[in-house]
């Protein structure tokens, strides 16, 4: 898959637990079936009030923890909980960029991965835009002196698809017709964070996104990336 073998590594970038699932649940599903490690850092998440029900950090990692499970990631992170950083990211945009780059555990230079997914340009969210951004930059090829992945696609979540008016075209397709049931366990465990039918934010609106997704591969399901490197 992306001409990737067992062994090799992805690394995953989410800007808030859920989000890896909500973008590439299939994709990443699809991945680990073939013995590719996938790797998941969440940037942040706060206890706070929000659609009238409060979070809480300790329930969003416990979910985070349950859909990485079911989707066969290797390891996973949430970063910033509850700090400074979580709280106000295009503030802490440099501390980003070195966390993607070069932070502990989960990072290019601790993991060194094949494939990198990331939160692709123009998203509806403000936090999506700045950890694309961070993400982006992080990648950027930079000789010898330390590890750029080869290949760097940008997925996009339920809202951006609904609601952005700046969507750059995808160029790649996965068929997850075969990882489908496993996504939608997995966001199962993020159900304080999907929303009723009506909203693009509901397991039955991210199953339509994937079912139109399909024409442009066949398939039943599909998930589209945007490329942003692609090194054979």
């Amino acid at each position: 898959m992306f001409g990737l073998n067992p062994g090799d590594r992805v690394l995953a970038v989410a800007p808030h637990p859920d989000d890896e699932t909500l973008g590439a649940g299939g994709t990443i599903a699809r991945l680990t079936t073939a013995g590719i490690a996938v790797h998941v850092l969440a940037v942040a998440c706060l206890t706070q009030p929000r659609w009238g029900t409060p979070t809480d950090s300790r329930l969003r990692h416990e979910e985070f923890d349950a859909a990485c499970d079911v989707l066969g990631v290797s390891g996973r992170r949430i970063a910033w909980s509850d700090t400074t950083q979580a709280g106000d990211l295009a503030g802490h945009l440099a501390e980003l960029v070195h966390l993607i780059e070069a932070g502990p555990e989960l990072s290019l230079a601790a993991l060194e991965p094949a494939a990198l997914l990331i939160p692709a340009a123009g998203a509806v969210h403000q936090d999506h835009q700045v950890v694309h951004q961070a993400a982006y930059a992080s990648a950027r090829p930079s000789g010898a002196l330390r590890h750029w992945p080869p290949m760097v696609l940008g997925f996009h979540g339920p809202e951006d698809h609904a609601w952005s008016r700046e969507l750059p075209r995808p160029t790649v397709w996965v068929d997850v017709t075969s990882t489908a049931a496993v996504k939608d366990k997995a966001l199962e465990c993020y159900a304080r964070e999907l929303r009723d039918s009506d909203h693009p934010r509901s397991l039955e609106r991210i199953r339509a996104i994937d079912s139109a997704t399909r024409a442009a591969c066949g398939a039943e399901r599909a998930e589209a990336f945007v490329t942003y490197r692609m090194v054979c």
